[in-house]
């Protein structure tokens, strides 16, 4: 097997020609006739025992080229493309066997897109933006509420009538018309007053009442609900079994005692600060990096083959659909899940791509650049690290990763340290705001004299009763 010629006909193109001798071609065919006579009868031969000869005398001398082209093809471009020093980034095309024989061996040429030629203007000292990373008190007292509510008991109530913000245990049907409609049922039903889980009017009318109670809750279902139910007038017949309340602990020592490792309310104040703080850090940190990283994009200057890109988004939705059949579901259903059609995913992971390309690039350009190489040293640390995570055997991973893998990824994160260590942080730049909304700020009371405001209830297209699933008992 051998390289003919290969010449550069367009910008990322070459035309190839490579030729397989006879005598590697006479082999391949050796291989495809014993891959095949097995399935082979002739007639005065047992099944599968009919020599090469006699088959290509009955077939004729062809009969196993298409097959044997096969078996030497892959082989024969992989030479060509190392003899030419070209790095192919797609399938070869237009490819024309120009002779094909036993005598005379192959000789086919075909056309092929390589990786580009490309620049990386800059890809030291790029500027991107890094948000302060400050803790509110509004933040620590909502971290410490939601510790509280984890610690809450949940306590009956029965000296008072029902109000918002309780849990109620109710039995309900609903009738249309005096007739009861499916998923309207169901008993002991525990529904938290002001959630918004039923249609509108429905918990105002369990407030009110008290344990025991028997009562009518008169709605009327949205105009955007299901169609047999839309916009009809309906009677719910509720009995209300349980009030109960979440009671919360004290927000004292021995609160912050049964939190972690504190001594007092300070304590576990500070500590969550410090939580926050190191959350945020890390966000803001993986923000910056991410926004260098898009800055390395846009330094990169070269004609791009189209096929990289459509290549590399289809290997992003391949990816994907693994990802979530994992979870036991297909991209289709997924998708219809999310409100999302198909074109519109895949114009996602198209754009998506067209960065990807241009990161693989770059860092491939700064590696040659900058020199980077993997110590085997730097190898053997990582096949251990890999080793521990997933508690395989260094000798068997090695069997599972090669190790040039494993040295490509330790390049590559280098290449982003250069990136990264290098890059300068700025402040985001001020938000704009109208001269309305100056004015009111500057008219504002202190904030310590502002009275705390509930930010409003986000709408929903469908408030209304179970769903019947829920319903069922």
């Amino acid at each position: 097997m051998s390289l003919v010629s290969a010449n550069k006909t367009e910008t990322n193109t070459y035309a190839v020609e490579i030729a397989v001798s006879a005598e590697d071609f006479r082999a391949a065919i050796q291989q495809a006739y014993m891959k095949q006579r097995k399935s082979i009868v002739i007639p005065g031969f047992r099944k599968g025992k009919a020599p090469l000869m006699m088959i290509e005398k009955l077939y004729g001398q062809e009969v196993f080229f298409e097959d044997a082209l096969e078996i030497v093809f892959p082989t024969a471009v992989q030479a060509a493309y190392d003899e030419a020093g070209i790095t192919p980034v797609d399938q070869p095309r237009d490819v024309d066997v120009k002779t094909m024989s036993k005598e005379e061996g192959v000789v086919l040429a075909f056309n092929v897109t390589v990786k580009p030629e490309i620049t990386v203007k800059s890809y030291k000292g790029l500027t991107a933006e890094k948000a302060d990373s400050k803790v509110t008190k509004e933040e620590i007292d909502h971290e410490i509420e939601h510790m509280l509510d984890r610690g809450a008991r949940i306590v009956d109530v029965d000296d008072r009538a029902a109000k918002d913000g309780d849990i109620t245990v109710i039995d309900f049907e609903g009738f249309v018309d005096g007739v009861a409609f499916d998923g309207g049922k169901a008993e002991k039903y525990s529904l938290t007053l002001g959630s918004g889980s039923f249609i509108p009017g429905f918990e105002e009318q369990v407030a009110g009442h008290s344990v025991g109670e028997e009562f009518d809750v008169n709605v009327k279902f949205p105009t955007d609900y299901a169609p047999e139910l839309a916009d009809k007038e309906a009677v719910f017949k509720i009995k209300l079994h349980e009030i109960k309340v979440k009671e919360l602990p004290e927000l004292d020592d021995e609160f912050a005692k049964d939190m972690g490792e504190y001594e007092t309310v300070a304590d576990l104040k500070k500590g969550i600060e410090e939580d926050i703080l190191k959350r945020k850090q890390e966000s803001a940190q993986r923000a910056f990096e991410d926004a260098v990283i898009e800055a390395l994009c846009e330094n990169v200057e070269g004609e791009i083959p189209e096929c990289m890109y459509d290549n590399k988004a289809a290997e992003n939705v391949d990816s994907f659909a693994q990802r979530v059949a994992q979870q036991g579901i297909d991209l289709d259903t997924y998708l219809m899940y999310m409100g999302m059609d198909k074109a519109m995913f895949e114009s996602q992971m198209r754009e998506r791509a067209v960065s990807d390309v241009k990161i693989e690039l770059a860092v491939e350009k700064i590696i040659e650049l900058e020199g980077i190489e993997a110590s085997e040293e730097a190898i053997n640390e990582e096949y251990t690290k890999m080793s521990e995570m997933y508690q395989i055997e260094v000798e068997k991973l090695k069997g599972i990763v090669p190790e040039a893998t494993v040295a490509a990824e330790i390049k590559k994160q280098e290449a982003f340290k250069v990136v990264i260590d290098s890059a300068k942080a700025k402040k985001p730049a001020a938000k704009k705001t109208t001269k309305k909304k100056e004015a009111a700020e500057g008219e504002a009371a202190p904030a310590e004299e502002k009275a705390e405001k509930k930010p409003a209830a986000k709408k929903t297209t469908k408030k209304a009763a179970p769903k019947k699933e829920e319903a069922a008992e």
